[in-house]
């Protein structure tokens, strides 16, 4: 079965307006260059489905290697949503440019894929700490993978939205060291049990379930990694619910020893401006999506204070229905005045404290105009973002990717299904793994979208 996703490929200037905009449909491989074996006494598949080896996942993250010239996708926990075995990943791509204008000129080529495993060659694997060790407070191999930064070193390091963590991995994708967590990230039950799985109200503190670590970037000096939480602390927004709550922590981290250094705090579009947006009121956003629904997908260093961040709901096409999309933005951030928050808790609060000042930020590019501009499909979970090479004409390109979530749902049994989307009517369908898709219909897509940063 062939997979076939859509990419977009935009040529716009960072104020907000496009310029020629054109779509290409292209093909994809279901499978990614990994030979890997796939029975069940090989250790690195021993908890994995057949079903899901080699199956191909983007764009979680995206960076582009500048000694390569290549860009490298990052593939989150797999299929399942952390309750079916895989093998988690990075795929190494090459990415046809246009020079001058960085439009997208041809489908890219996935050039290598690159396991994690620990010092002992063991692989680091998509299901969750209860699933894969026998306890919610142990991570061990449990990994989600979200965010994607290449160090001076060559090195990868990768934010995990488990912990949340970040790792250090060398180019084979071994496991080389873990940074600190700030405490008040980790996930705490009222009894100050760590719990990696479950949510609220079992968890009271720390992140939320599955809103944990979800971007990351060096600044442009290579001596600092940030990472940004996808959304508010568990407890931190009005009535104690962080699904209530509006403000993002940023986490600063210094390379070399591996300590966080800072935290900043990043406020998220209120959802009474993102409800204005249209007289439709029946798709209106609840108080509770405000830190839930609305949240950071990936962050990208302009200079070592200025970055690129991407902002969006959790809204559009993708495995599942959902409601109409109104928030899909690229934001420019500048962390210089921005109070260090890392002692302070904001549980309850419905506004900063009057001496607390977040980031300033400031919309670039309206990723949700730019799409309707060119008759797309509209992506729930746009998660990837990074600048690339220079461009002839000036300024440098940037990519933005969709996570496509490997065009699998599946049952409480832990049965998988292939999606298929009426290419029309935009109507979902499952079908077995591995059968073809219905007539008229193609898997979910994945998307690319190209810009020119100034």
């Amino acid at each position: 079965m062939r997979f076939r996703p859509l990419v977009a490929a935009l040529a716009l200037a960072f104020t907000g307006t496009a310029a020629m905009p054109t779509a290409k449909a292209s093909e994809w491989r279901l499978a990614d260059v990994m030979p890997l074996p796939g029975n069940s006494k090989d250790r690195i598949h021993a908890e994995e489905p057949t079903a899901n080896i080699n199956r191909l996942g983007f764009f979680s993250d995206l960076t582009y290697d500048t000694a390569t010239g290549t860009w490298f996708a990052l593939s989150d926990r797999g299929p399942g949503g952390g309750v079916i075995g895989y093998a988690t990943r990075v795929q190494q791509m090459l990415v046809p440019i246009h020079p001058v204008t960085g439009a997208l000129l041809a489908k890219p080529v996935v050039l290598r894929t690159i396991l994690f495993t620990d010092r002992d060659g063991q692989p680091f694997n998509g299901l969750n700490p209860a699933l894969l060790n026998g306890s919610a407070a142990t991570l061990g191999r449990s990994f989600d993978p979200e965010g994607f930064a290449i160090g001076r070193n060559g090195h990868f390091y990768v934010a995990d939205e488990y912990g949340p963590s970040l790792y250090e991995f060398d180019r084979r994708g071994r496991f080389v060291r873990a940074f600190e967590t700030p405490d008040n990230l980790r996930p705490r039950q009222a009894d100050g049990a760590l719990n990696l799985v479950d949510g609220r109200p079992v968890v009271v503190k720390g992140r939320q379930d599955n809103r944990g670590f979800e971007g990351l970037s060096f600044n442009a000096s290579g001596t600092r990694l940030y990472a940004v939480m996808q959304d508010p602390l568990v407890d931190e927004g009005d009535r104690g619910d962080g699904r209530r709550g509006r403000f993002v922590r940023v986490v600063e981290f210094d390379a070399r020893s591996g300590r966080s250094t800072a935290q900043f705090i990043y406020p998220l579009e209120p959802i009474a401006t993102l409800n204005a947006l249209t007289a439709d009121t029946s798709d209106d956003f609840s108080a509770t999506n405000q830190g839930r629904s609305i949240g950071l997908s990936a962050i990208t260093a302009l200079s070592d204070h200025e970055f690129l961040v991407l902002e969006r709901d959790n809204r559009g096409l993708g495995v599942e229905v959902t409601a109409t999309p109104l928030h899909k933005r690229v934001y420019r951030v500048d962390i210089r005045g921005a109070s260090d928050v890392s002692a302070l808790s904001l549980a309850g609060a419905t506004q900063l404290p009057a001496d607390v000042t977040p980031v300033a930020k400031r919309e670039e590019v309206d990723l949700l105009a730019a799409l309707k501009s060119i008759g797309s499909d509209v992506p729930e979970k746009l998660e990837g973002l990074a600048i690339g090479p220079r461009l002839l004409s000036g300024g440098r390109v940037a990519l933005v990717g969709s996570d496509n979530d490997y065009s699998v749902t599946q049952t409480g049994a832990g049965e998988q299904f292939d999606v298929c989307v009426n290419t029309t009517s935009g109507d979902r369908v499952q079908v077995a793994i591995d059968t073809t898709c219905p007539a008229g219909t193609h898997l979910i897509p994945g998307y690319l979208m190209s810009f020119r940063v100034r």
